[in-house]
């Protein structure tokens, strides 16, 4: 998911460059929305691994 992320934000970087405002605004959006999602899941992924008794990675 942190790929994806990472793909539309370079995708939104070369649009804003190259001056396509719509498309580099609806790739940065998308590309915030699924950083939070990584995060969240990132989050749960550690709690739950710390619940079950095993030490951080």
């Amino acid at each position: 998911m942190l790929g994806w992320a990472i793909t539309f934000l370079v995708i939104a970087l070369i649009a804003a460059a190259l001056g396509f405002g719509g498309i580099a605004g609806a790739s940065a959006g998308i590309a915030k929305i699924l950083f939070v999602i990584f995060l969240i899941l990132f989050v749960v992924a550690m709690i739950a691994r710390a619940a079950k008794g095993k030490p951080p990675v």
